[in-house]
């Protein structure tokens, strides 16, 4: 058990955390860098600790620091958030070591999972269907990594073993590509991650990205929560996310959702995590698990009702979950877009102060951000500076009111994605639903050659 929270996190996912814990009535104590000093939602905090300079180096990433402001704090428990030390195992058992709660998987299923070579072989022994390719990384020897591409049949994606974020990979179409695809990616998996191991798989043509939320607490019990579809993706980084992925048979989700907790059970996983996968052709394959919040968790609570933040909270403090797979009801549609402070067309990050910032409402809309007027929006950090999430009995009214709440969404003193959204959230594609992953690059690519 704990009563104090340390949030070793910034921005939206920070405030997010702490509301979730002053309504479970946990103090919190929030750790910021120089960058984010003066942010107001530290002025809602029990407590607030500078850690270091704006560079995250020197303050978010370094756990020496962020376990001392524990310690020194009083704070029992820790919890990372996403991004910066949430998916590093060494973090984790630190804080275990510390004789602090991780609110999180421990470091063995962290760097089980975060190696895609184990975290596929541990699902094919849990049945989770996986994309074709061998269970092992790829040898050195070349007529072996030959003999291998042709076993699976190009063309075939090249993938760092502990990479992410769309780093370390690289499609080959033909054998006169294959070694030197090879040969690069590694020497980029060993600068990039500190570790040079590939593995090969078949490359699918024009998948969607499909993900399946779990929760699992310590005494065994497990549920998922219906589907995600992430699809609309610019270099492998989501934009805009929805609940539930449309059009795929229920029977055949509930299947992959009931693998996904066996195999959470048979690696002994504990809190919030996401299985993510490649959906072609009416079949899934398995490509990663998340051990972490995701970003595009929103959705899945405005579809379920359920807080899945209050559960990784409960669940870490050994509580056994309350929910049971029945409990689990899918109620209409959500949509959720990434508003970043980013030009529009290149993409380009536009920190600066946010002058004016008017904020939507109605029926169905959820705002998740920690940004007001006067707001300065650091350079050192992720863009993301709001998501826009809509929920509506049936996926058109979501997307009506997505449409109306992009709108009437008014940011000045920075420029922002905002436009794009409109865009998308009126392209007929997208509107017809079921877009593959490469669906928003082709967009993109085509509007930039009218302009």
């Amino acid at each position: 058990m704990f009563d104090t929270v340390l949030i070793a996190n910034r921005g939206e996912i920070a405030l997010r955390i702490q509301r979730a814990c002053h309504q479970l009535g946990l103090k919190t104590v929030m750790v910021y860098s120089q960058g984010d000093a003066g942010a107001a939602y530290l002025q809602h905090a029990d407590q607030a600790l500078c850690i270091g300079p704006a560079a995250p180096g020197q303050s978010y990433l370094d756990s020496r620091a962020v376990i001392y402001a524990a310690l020194a704090s009083g704070a029992q428990a820790v919890h990372p958030g996403y991004g910066f030390l949430s998916e590093n195992a060494a973090f984790s058992q630190a804080v275990s070591d510390a004789g602090l709660t991780f609110i999180g998987p421990d470091a063995a299923c962290i760097r089980r999972m975060g190696d895609k070579v184990a975290a596929k072989r541990a699902m094919l022994e849990a049945g989770v269907p996986c994309v074709p390719g061998p269970q092992g990384a790829l040898p050195e020897e070349r007529e072996r990594i030959e003999a291998i591409a042709l076993e699976i049949g190009y063309p075939v994606i090249i993938k760092a073993a502990g990479g992410g974020g769309g780093r370390g990979m690289r499609v080959v179409h033909s054998a006169a590509e294959l070694l030197p695809a090879v040969s690069l990616t590694r020497e980029e998996a060993r600068r990039a991650f500190g570790n040079p191991e590939l593995y090969m798989e078949k490359f699918l043509g024009h998948p969607r990205h499909v993900e399946i939320q779990v929760l699992c607490d310590r005494h065994g019990n497990g549920v998922w929560l219906g589907s995600r579809d992430c699809s609309l993706q610019r270099r492998h980084q989501k934009v805009l996310e929805e609940a539930p992925a449309p059009g795929i048979d229920a029977q055949a989700l509930a299947r992959v959702g009931q693998r996904c907790v066996e195999a959470c059970r048979l690696i002994g996983y504990q809190g919030v995590g996401t299985f993510e996968f490649l959906y072609e052709d009416g079949e899934f394959f398995f490509i990663e698990m998340n051990t972490r919040l995701q970003v595009e968790h929103p959705v899945t609570e405005m579809t379920t009702g359920i807080d899945i933040v209050e559960q990784q909270l409960r669940m870490a403090m050994g509580e056994v979950l309350s929910l049971r797979q029945s409990d689990i009801v899918t109620q209409g549609h959500a949509l959720e877009c990434r508003i970043n402070a980013e030009d529009p067309q290149t993409f380009i990050p536009t920190p600066g102060t946010v002058t004016r910032w008017d904020l939507p409402g109605g029926i169905g809309v959820r705002i998740d951000s920690h940004v007001c007027a006067g707001y300065k929006v650091p350079p050192y950090y992720d863009s993301m500076i709001a998501k826009v999430i809509t929920h509506g009995a049936t996926r058109e009214q979501a997307l009506a009111r997505m449409r109306t709440a992009l709108a009437q969404f008014a940011v000045e003193g920075i420029s922002t994605n905002l436009p794009l959204h409109r865009q998308i959230v009126t392209d007929n594609a997208f509107v017809a639903g079921s877009v593959d992953i490469h669906h928003l690059e082709r967009w993109l690519s085509t509007r930039q050659a009218e302009s």
